[in-house]
């Protein structure tokens, strides 16, 4: 029956092309347009089973579909006419649905072929399949023949392939959680490989997918840390680097810390040891020092030198935050008075400058160094504190010079007023 019903569709296809509706979209004008030179399209589209016909909708918003490619560029055939023997030809190519552990290949036909992707996008890498032959992913398939991983339409799909910066492409920044998670958040997929399923609803949690929401396209997924074709997970001993992709200055200042070696021997992650992977929570001071809540708490007792130093880190950035917000709210009541004190509150910016830097400072564990920044900051504070001040000793010169003059004012008044009745008084008495 399904012969019969695709013998049918091949010929009443034409017709329906003629006598169907208009099309109701760009999509449809497209599948259309392109039915009429390609017997795949125009035979899948009418077919009731989406598996078949799903990829006709898909591919005509395809990169590859866009680039001028038609189907029989990945699975053969002749697609130049509708006998079926001949579109399938084996001969000619024809492999139908590829097998997993020929995927890789397959792409790697062109994207690994510098002369061919010149023509169409000279910007795009072509070592995506050396890399892939690095990662776990490709290890286990090559090595292991292990189908369950992820190859490349895993990942990109197969008729649907978009652009990375397309909103509704698979690989775009706020969809790769998603399409990881397909495999890594299913735990009966990913029971056999003993890995947690959790990552996807801890990165969630996280302050990078805060950002992501936000609209910041730059914040860390899934590939940023762990790599793309190159899928691994980064080791114990070199975590730091791959968080220094974006926070450079803290895994600099982290370096030239005792914490690197001491983590390695504890098995402890780097930059993870501390803040987390998939979770990560936004920053904040509590982390540091030995009070509730502190992360130093783990490794160090108050008696010890770096518990010590721990708190006295603590100690120097609260001092700074509590003279940035003094001298921000003396500033600010002065500006609702209407002082001029823009200059002031402009330059008491580079105090928050000067303590971000010091807390970037704790990461190498040095108190000299968190002290040094913590005393630009003061510095700061205290000149805005002091213009500040100044400006509200102006206003009480201003407003003592205006209460004396309107007294000096007040007095000729009541003197010229005095003086005028008393003339009145002897002008009538001359009268009488």
């Amino acid at each position: 029956m399904r012969r019969i019903s695709l013998a049918a569709a091949i010929a009443l296809a034409p017709i329906a092309a003629l006598l169907g509706p208009a099309p109701v979209d760009a999509q449809q004008e497209r599948i259309q347009a392109e039915a009429q030179r390609n017997s795949c399209i125009r035979c899948h589209r009418v077919i009731d089973e989406r598996r078949y016909s799903d990829p006709v909708r898909e591919y005509v918003n395809d990169v590859h579909y866009s680039a001028g490619f038609g189907c029989v560029t990945c699975h053969g055939g002749d697609s130049r006419t509708l006998e079926k023997p001949r579109s399938k030809d084996p001969d000619l190519g024809y492999i139908g649905i590829p097998e997993i552990e020929d995927v890789p290949d397959l792409c790697a036909r062109c994207h690994a072929d510098p002369d061919f992707m010149k023509r169409y996008a000279p910007g795009m890498r072509t070592d995506q399949m050396a890399r892939y032959r690095t990662s776990v992913h490709g290890r286990r398939l090559v090595e292991l023949g292990d189908t369950k991983v992820a190859v490349c339409t895993s990942c990109h799909t197969a008729h649907a392939i978009r652009p990375a910066d397309d909103p509704e492409s698979s690989v775009h920044p706020p969809t790769v959680a998603e399409t990881c998670g397909a495999c890594h958040a299913d735990s009966s997929y990913m029971a056999e490989f003993a890995i947690p399923t959790n990552q996807v609803d801890e990165y969630h949690r996280s302050v990078h997918w805060t950002m992501m929401e936000e609209g910041d396209l730059s914040a860390p997924t899934c590939n940023d840390c762990h790599g793309n074709h190159g899928a691994a997970p980064p080791e114990v001993e070199w975590v730091g680097a791959v968080c220094g992709q974006c926070h450079s200055a803290e895994e600099a200042l982290f370096s030239l810390s005792g914490h690197p070696e001491a983590f390695v021997r504890l098995g402890r992650p780097g930059c993870a040891g501390c803040h987390g992977n998939h979770s990560i929570a936004q920053a904040s001071d509590s982390m540091l020092g030995l009070k509730g809540g502190s992360l130093c708490v783990d490794c160090h007792e108050a008696d010890e030198p770096e518990g010590k130093a721990a708190v006295a880190m603590r100690d120097l950035i609260e001092k700074l935050k509590l003279e940035r917000h003094r001298s921000d709210s003396l500033l600010e009541a002065a500006e609702g008075a209407g002082l001029e004190v823009s200059q002031a509150m402009f330059e008491l910016e580079d105090a928050t400058n000067a303590l971000v830097l010091a807390r970037a400072n704790t990461h190498a564990a040095e108190v000299d160094s968190v002290r040094a920044r913590v005393e630009e900051g003061l510095q700061i504070t205290g000149r805005a504190w002091e213009r500040g001040k100044a400006a509200f000793r102006d206003l009480r010169n201003r407003r003592l010079g205006l209460a004396v003059s309107s007294g000096v004012i007040l007095l000729l008044i009541v003197g010229i007023v005095l003086k005028i009745r008393e003339m009145e008084a002897e002008g009538g008495e001359r009268d009488g």
